[in-house]
């Protein structure tokens, strides 16, 4: 865990792998707040302190860990939506955002210079599939036991399994 502190400006994939069911209240209202709602429902956060500590609080009920560029560029290319549950386009991100590409947008978000829930009507979720294979392990524990927890850059493989 400690290894979240160190890159500061390093944005971090947080995947929800567990439902709702018998959840703790507290879990569920940082939940809420981060906007993981469903389970197989993913986000790009910040790697600030405030962030981290609502990661401990729910690491009993999603996996992240550390986003590459080219991760980001799948996500917002195949999931990222815009008001009507329209895909992202090159169009919509040249005339609604101050970017010139979807490509150029993923720079910004890895560089942590651009937020996705401050993007005028961008959702900052990403509904996902779940992993062609089946997730390897427990979602009851903690990885590499299980497939709970901070995973490092493991995440991206698994986000691509999801694509």
């Amino acid at each position: 865990m400690s290894d979240l502190g160190e890159e500061k400006n390093k944005p971090i994939v947080v995947l929800r792998l567990r439902g709702s069911v018998n959840i703790r209240g507290e879990a569920e209202d940082t939940l809420r707040l981060m906007r993981l709602q469903r389970r197989n429902h993913a986000t790009i956060i910040d790697n600030r302190h405030s962030n981290v500590g609502m990661l401990q609080k729910v690491k009993d009920y999603v996996t992240w860990g550390d986003a590459t560029l080219e991760t980001i560029d799948l996500l917002l290319r195949n999931r990222g939506r815009t008001p009507g549950n329209r895909r992202l386009t090159n169009e919509y991100v040249k005339g609604k955002l101050r970017y010139k590409s979807i490509k150029e947008l993923a720079e910004a978000v890895n560089r942590s210079e651009a937020d996705l829930s401050k993007m005028p009507g961008l959702k900052p979720v990403f509904r996902l599939h779940p992993p062609k294979g089946g997730l390897r392990k427990s979602v009851k524990k903690a990885y590499p036991e299980g497939e709970l927890g901070y995973r490092g850059e493991a995440v991206n493989d698994l986000l691509k399994k999801m694509l």
